[in-house]
């Protein structure tokens, strides 16, 4: 169970690593601490007992230290680790730079916490149904770490699509960084936009 002071190593991190971006929370394997009262709600807002964080640098600095295990979603610093909520995905994709066109362009990703994800075999670009929203699009940002890309910028995606057939069936897809993320059969495309 958690200590009165679940983040007690929140500071010795910030210390470590200030202003360099994500922490090497891959190399640490502190000891579980407990779950506690933080959730990432859908829309990318951060929650700390049921009330927003509404410091930006304070949201950026948790999820510098944020990492997905296979037991869930945990803040990691060296001496701790405490587990988190994530309602859908941990980050909110916010904007998008592009370079290029069809099969030589190149996009990249900017999150709500300023992460700069140039999308490529090593930062794919997936789609998944959505209940009621057609498609929803995820760029992966770090580790197993995801982002939301947000609805608005899903137009911008399908504008950007060409097709390319894919053992012999056609499909409606981004190329980004030479590499091709299918969006969906050309089939199925009507389900979808």
């Amino acid at each position: 169970m958690a200590d009165a002071d679940p983040l007690r190593g929140l500071s010795e991190a910030r210390r470590q690593f200030p202003e360099r971006g994500p922490a090497p929370v891959q190399l640490w394997n502190p000891p579980f601490c407990g779950d506690i009262d933080m959730r990432i709600a859908r829309d990318g807002t951060w929650f700390y007992r049921g009330t927003p964080i509404g410091r930006p640098a304070l949201v950026k600095l948790f999820a510098s230290i944020l990492r997905k295990d296979f037991e869930g979603y945990v803040l990691v610093t060296p001496v701790e680790k405490v587990g988190i909520t994530v309602e859908d995905a941990p980050f909110l994709g916010v904007a998008f730079e592009r370079e290029g066109e069809d099969e030589t362009q190149v996009l990249t990703l900017r999150t709500n916490v300023d992460d700069f994800v140039e999308i490529s075999e090593k930062n794919p670009l997936r789609f998944e149904p959505g209940a009621s929203e057609g498609l929803k699009p995820y760029v992966r940002v770090r580790g197993d770490l995801w982002a939301l890309v947000k609805r608005a910028l899903f137009y911008d995606l399908a504008q950007w699509a060409t097709p390319r057939e894919i053992d012999g069936e056609e499909f409606f897809g981004i190329w980004s960084a030479g590499a091709f993320f299918p969006m969906a059969p050309m089939r199925d495309l009507s389900d979808f936009l």
